[in-house]
């Protein structure tokens, strides 16, 4: 039953994406969690894949895509036997890659680089290396454009789509090296269900009190780490050699105790202004909420947009997140 309600919301996310063009911001929403699970599955960083998908269907809105569900421009190649379609693009009329669903797509992508030989030496690099295996897919030939590992990276961390990988990242679930063996159909089975987020666990603190490197990822430029309900606040304190009353203040947090939601918790004080002009609400959530999604100071970002600290605001709101952001 998930499987078919799966598929119908693609197709009805088909159909709506044809009558009006989507933004990145809804091309990440629509497609964060199939990332997310092919980070689990294979170990691809779940921000590049993310960020391949929206450079190579300009987020969603390439006549490839809508007439192939290709989401990275993967040509047929002579091992393809599924259904293909010709598009002009290094050359007129090229084969490319046709599959029944987005989520196939994103499966034979993470299928296609983890058995071809020339990218093995991405997956030995750490986890969310996003610019190791940006330089990196420029370097095998994935892409002809010699500025594709900048495009790749600018759109990361325009989207803070680095968030994504603390996600993907099971310390208890090792990622499968081997080839994976995918058997081409002219119909592809569907992939499993997306794996829920909110009983992972991707940061694992340390029992003493040894300062530890935590924060290797970046949001806003800041040093974060995700950090799941019932997780200690004092215990991410200790871990990371960071003063609790500081660590409170740079996440405006009044008390101390364990979080009662996942969340992010930076490591130092946030910005005064995110590194985009506006953030489009994708849920209802505090305005708490998205101050912390984006890196910026609470306080700040209610100055911007004329509001309270404890407001919520609704589904698709533009919040500001510069001084000089457009208006809603």
């Amino acid at each position: 039953m998930y499987k078919f309600l799966l598929i119908i919301s693609f197709i009805a996310f088909g159909v709506t994406a044809a009558a009006q063009k989507i933004t990145p911001e809804e091309y990440i929403a629509m497609y964060k969690d199939a990332a997310i699970a092919e980070m689990q599955r294979v170990g691809i960083p779940a921000s590049v894949t993310l960020a391949q998908g929206i450079l190579e269907t300009e987020s969603g809105n390439s006549d490839l895509v809508k007439k192939s569900n290709n989401h990275f421009g993967i040509k047929c190649k002579s091992t393809w036997k599924g259904e293909s379609v010709t598009h002009t693009d290094d050359a007129p009329d090229e084969c490319f890659r046709k599959y029944p669903t987005a989520l196939d797509s994103y499966k034979d992508h993470s299928d296609y680089l983890r058995n071809t030989p020339r990218y093995a030496d991405l997956f030995k690099l750490a986890p969310g290396d996003y610019k190791g295996w940006a330089y990196g897919l420029r370097k095998a030939g994935y892409a002809t454009n010699p500025k594709y590992p900048q495009i790749v990276i600018s759109n990361i961390e325009k989207y803070n789509l680095q968030q994504y990988d603390q996600l993907g990242t099971v310390t208890d679930v090792a990622v499968n090296t081997k080839p994976i063996v995918t058997e081409q159909k002219a119909v592809v089975e569907m992939v499993e269900p997306v794996v829920s987020t909110s009983n992972i666990k991707p940061v694992t603190l340390p029992t003493s009190t040894t300062p530890v490197d935590l924060g290797n990822t970046k949001v806003n430029g800041l040093k974060v780490v995700f950090a799941t309900k019932g997780m200690s606040l004092l215990a991410i304190a200790t871990a990371a050699n960071i003063d609790l009353q500081k660590l409170l203040d740079y996440n405006d947090l009044m008390n101390d105790g364990l979080l009662k939601a996942d969340q992010l918790i930076y490591l130092e004080r946030k910005a005064k202004q995110g590194n985009r002009d506006f953030y489009t609400v994708l849920q209802n959530e505090r305005l708490y909420d998205a101050a912390q999604n984006n890196g910026v100071q609470l306080k700040m970002i209610a100055q911007y947009n004329g509001l309270n600290e404890n407001d919520m605001i609704k589904k698709g709101t533009k919040i500001k997140l510069r001084p000089s952001s457009i208006s809603n």
